[in-house]
């Protein structure tokens, strides 16, 4: 419950973060991204959501400068699917036989199909897609997807995901209808976010059917 808290009232958190630690409001939000796209573990924590939020608040208190805020954040993500990629590349094919709670095999089985079906292109796509970017360098890494082709896809969709949605939240995050609504404004993009794999589902279970 407090990470759904969390995750719909992230502008609120991040206001009392910055109230309180001031500039290493810079680092929570890398170690937030870096998490997030690093560690398979962790898909459940907010991403565009939090990228929304924070262009808003670095245009309505100025406490951040949405360039430094960018440019950070682009690191973080790129760093962190870089370590997922290498994490997946070095466990392997291994991953695909993993017990765990932790790790939602079928998760990465979908996501290995979206990549068969659309290659290096996954690698952007799931950026918007909450889980997804967070499997989707761990099984380029264990597909032994070659790196420096994985690094070009990495940094197109970085640049893509952090831009977009950093600026769109500095640009209207702050118009009065937004504000109004911002609760509801982050519920609908994270229906939006999730949409995708919903209808990949629907259409998995479908297909099974008519099979």
């Amino acid at each position: 419950m407090e990470l759904l808290d969390f995750i719909l009232h992230v502008d609120d958190h991040l206001l009392e973060f910055i109230t309180n630690y001031g500039v290493w409001i810079y680092a929570i939000l890398f170690l937030i991204i870096f998490v997030e796209t690093g560690l398979v573990v962790m898909p459940f924590l907010p991403g565009d959501s939090l990228l929304f939020a924070a262009g808003a608040l670095a245009a309505s208190t100025g406490a951040m400068d949405p360039w430094v805020l960018g440019i950070l954040l682009f690191v973080a993500a790129v760093l962190g699917d870089t370590l997922n990629y290498h994490i997946g590349k070095y466990i392997g094919p291994r991953v695909f036989e993993i017990d765990s709670r932790f790790i939602n095999k079928q998760h990465l089985i979908n996501t290995q199909k979206f990549f068969a079906k659309h290659g290096g292109k996954t690698i952007i796509f799931a950026r918007f897609v909450p889980f997804a970017r967070t499997f989707a360098p761990f099984v380029a890494g264990a597909g032994q997807m070659n790196y420096k082709f994985f690094l070009t896809y990495n940094l197109i969709g970085a640049f893509c995901w952090i831009a977009s949605f950093v600026t769109l939240g500095y640009l209207f995050g702050n118009m009065p209808i937004v504000k109004e609504n911002f609760t509801h404004l982050i519920f609908g993009i994270i229906i939006i976010s999730v949409l995708p794999g919903i209808i990949g589902f629907i259409r998995q279970k479908l297909a099974k059917k008519k099979a």
